[in-house]
């Protein structure tokens, strides 16, 4: 089985209930692309890739889409069946952007799958659950409102929420803390989220003003070398995010003994083979993480849950997609959502997810 052709579409995912507010931007949609290989015996797999807005990593849909231009004449007629060895074509042909070639790594694992009759969590060593915990990211507004929002998701089922933070006064994130905590107590694991906002000065005061409420600091500043700085002065546990784009970010992570664990995104460290590495390092090391991604409709979140069902239980931390802030699904009959707090695994050969081809946007490049 081997590829022969590749279809590259746009599609602009509008955000439900907008904007969704972060330390550094206020996005009001996302700009995705999906690809779809095409196989020489007529099986189709597909891909996507949805960086979160231009400036929040050095990835960016126009760049996914460059990407993918360039590697896609040089990979057809390659194997369907031998992703290591497609992982090292794109590696010789285009040096970096982990994030395109991840689309084109969940597309091949769809087609083996598919050909193989088997689920995508199959490939990666098999399902442990096929109940997956789900949080929930609260976007950043006043202490009242996210305090409102935190009660309400945690009534829905959800145990693990995630408070924006950073990009304004320290004393309304700490106000924004402490209120959510009266709201929702032990009864949810809180997550601080910065997304690299703050300097290292104003997440230790957040973190020694709030020591009394336990949270999981989430990448509070731009670099590694700056959590690292601080992580002997504050009172929280820090899990790393932004920073982490490969295996070699977590080996430094770890030889730094900068952070007690990852937000681990899957197109960002170059799909589901590569964060299969990861999640094998972390398990070595005893350091929990999510599985996630900055964004993206059914095909990444179908993608997401089959790489966290492989997860030992004990070092999932939850998995999170951007299934509650898009307004459509690709697929309306296998549609990924969050129930109680909880996603299922979705069931079918390969991701289990089959696009309609008038729901994922306008043809854009075919090869």
């Amino acid at each position: 089985m081997k590829i022969s052709e590749i279809h590259i579409y746009q599609k602009d995912q509008r955000i439900v209930d907008g904007p969704y507010i972060m330390s550094t931007m206020t996005l009001t949609s996302i700009d995705a692309t999906i690809i779809k290989v095409v196989a020489d015996n007529g099986l189709v797999g597909w891909g996507e890739v949805s960086p979160l807005g231009p400036a929040y990593q050095p990835q960016h849909a126009l760049g996914a889409r460059a990407a993918l231009c360039h590697l896609a004449p040089d990979l057809i007629g390659s194997s369907c069946l031998h992703p290591l060895l497609l992982q090292r074509r794109m590696n010789d042909l285009l040096n970096g952007h982990n994030y395109a070639k991840a689309a084109i790594d969940f597309a091949i694992m769809d087609l083996m799958g598919k050909y193989y009759k088997v689920r995508v969590c199959d490939l990666l060593g098999g399902p442990v659950r096929e109940r997956l915990p789900a949080y929930f990211a609260i976007s950043k507004g006043s202490p009242d409102d996210t305090a409102r929002k935190a009660k309400d998701k945690l009534a829905q089922g959800y145990k693990r929420l995630q408070i924006k933070s950073g990009g304004r006064d320290v004393a309304e994130d700490i106000e924004a803390i402490r209120k959510v905590w009266e709201a929702v107590g032990n009864k949810a694991n809180l997550v601080v989220d910065a997304n690299r906002g703050m300097t290292g000065s104003q997440a230790m005061q957040l973190s020694l003003a709030c020591k009394d409420i336990p949270f999981l600091f989430e990448q509070p500043c731009n670099t590694m070398e700056e959590v690292s700085n601080i992580r002997p002065q504050i009172a929280h546990p820090i899990a790393l995010d932004e920073n982490i784009e490969g295996i070699n970010d977590v080996l430094r992570a770890i030889s730094m003994n900068a952070c007690d664990g990852f937000g681990l995104k899957l197109t960002r460290v170059g799909g589901l083979n590569a964060m299969a590495t990861i999640r094998d390092v972390c398990e070595a090391r005893g350091l929990p993480h999510t599985c996630e991604d900055s964004w993206g409709g059914d095909i990444v979140s179908a993608a997401i849950l089959h790489m966290g069902a492989t997860v030992k239980p004990a070092m999932l931390e939850g998995v999170w997609t951007a299934g509650n802030y898009i307004e459509e699904s690709y697929d309306p009959a296998n549609t990924v959502a969050c129930t109680d707090g909880f996603f299922d695994l979705p069931t079918g050969f390969g991701l289990g997810i089959t696009p309609q081809e008038d729901r994922i946007g306008h043809l854009v490049h075919s090869f």
